[in-house]
């Protein structure tokens, strides 16, 4: 085997093996000559909001088509060379995952801040010739990319179907850390409901042509908007699931597939959970007290201090913020259930690095991750039964456009 290192020296190395052994080599990651990183600066980057002084890995803004096509993390297009274009079409590299945020060249020029963004049309015209496929997104901002913007996006994008295979539209997150002077205006109960209204009339429309949603609105603008997240045929097999599109709606269907356990015991517990998420909660176990009369669930909506008020999903609470709710129960609980999505996949950690062990060790309940709707039930209907096993689950967290993604890639 023939390898090139970075510095132009070639080394040559011989294998001896057996014709059916395994060469036994592997790259020790996919993208093994480093990351391409996102070279734009785009307003609503939630990289740039972090903290300062958390891990370096939190910190990498990704670009790269690789990861696009391996991982689904979502691209811009904007560092692509004619030589990229021509690999993705010769390896076929489909489906990719693609940020397109507006389809106007200004808007999109503007939202980026790089002039490579422009050609967002031209870029995908490329990609459609080469045969690839593609889900899109846009991270919605009040008054920059919504309104009429938002509904030429639509269009445009439900033309270029079925190569275009779904459409996310999540709302932009701001934390306490946002140092940009250009001011980005969160959504609210009303400006949320008015969004809502303008998907629906084209989800409408599309589902009345193709059976299909196409278009899909992030769980925070129902959850703002105090409505129902839609039913789980809606959501056309989640496309979308790790971009944040329909979690809710598929934790309620995990939570209806499971068998509650017949255990009555007494048992108080507490469950920590993002603000959003909390009322659907509070529901499911109101629902379970209903039917087990000695048990007794707290829903706690953990207020996210780290990284400000106006974060409020389950993903993005640190250790230390549930460290200060859990204190706060004091002995008063058996059991002390927290979202797992809060913790970095594969390891129990937190964001600001605060371990799950350290956490289970300021408490005088036991402390056990959260994932799905049957994990809640589980816990609910038999907490004395109830073990998290992580190591074979795969886990979502926030990326720079405000989606979901495998972490640290």
């Amino acid at each position: 085997m023939l390898i090139e290192h970075a510095d132009g020296r070639q080394e040559l190395i011989a294998f001896d093996k057996d014709v059916d052994e395994e060469l036994g080599v592997e790259f020790a990651s996919a993208c093994f000559d480093g990351i391409r990183q996102c070279k734009n600066h785009c307003v609503f980057c939630f990289v740039d909001m972090i903290a300062p002084n958390m891990r370096r890995s939190l910190s990498i803004k990704d670009d790269d088509y690789r990861l696009s096509f391996l991982y689904g993390n979502f691209i811009t297009l904007t560092n692509l060379t004619d030589d990229d274009f021509d690999r993705i079409a010769r390896l076929h590299l489909s489906p990719l995952f693609i940020s397109v945020h507006a389809i106007d060249p200004d808007v999109r020029s503007k939202m980026l801040r790089t002039k490579l963004a422009a050609s967002i049309s031209e870029k995908l015209d490329r990609l459609e010739a080469a045969g690839v496929e593609y889900h899109t997104q846009i991270v919605l901002c009040r008054g920059l990319n919504d309104g009429e913007n938002l509904e030429r996006t639509i269009e445009a994008l439900n033309r270029r179907r079925p190569q275009c295979l779904s459409l996310a539209i999540v709302p932009v997150g701001v934390t306490k850390h946002r140092r940009d002077p250009l001011e980005l205006h969160q959504f609210d109960r009303d400006s949320a409901r008015t969004v809502i209204e303008q998907v629906e009339r084209w989800q409408k429309k599309i589902r009345r042509r193709s059976r299909q949603t196409f278009v899909y609105l992030g769980d925070e603008f129902y959850l703002m908007a105090g409505l129902d997240v839609p039913p789980e045929k809606f959501y056309d097999g989640f496309p979308q699931l790790d971009n944040g599109i329909g979690l809710t709606r598929s934790f309620i269907s995990d939570w209806q597939s499971i068998k509650p356990s017949v255990d009555d015991s007494p048992i108080r517990l507490a469950a920590l959970s993002g603000v959003s998420i909390a009322p659907i909660l509070r529901r499911l176990a109101d629902e379970e007290m209903r039917r087990r009369k000695n048990l007794s669930v707290e829903v706690i909506g953990v207020e996210n201090k780290f990284f400000g008020s106006t974060v409020n999903v389950s993903g993005l609470l640190t250790g230390g913020d549930l460290l200060k709710e859990v204190k706060a129960l004091g002995k008063n609980f058996d059991g002390v259930l927290i979202p797992e999505s809060a913790l970095r996949s594969g390891e129990d950690v937190f964001l600001d690095d605060m371990s799950l062990g350290y956490l289970r060790r300021s408490s005088a309940a036991r402390i056990e991750p959260v994932l799905s709707g049957a994990d809640f039930r589980r816990a609910l209907s038999d907490f004395g039964s109830y073990r998290k096993i992580r190591s074979t689950e795969a886990n979502y967290t926030w990326q720079s456009n405000a989606g979901y993604s495998t972490p640290d890639n």
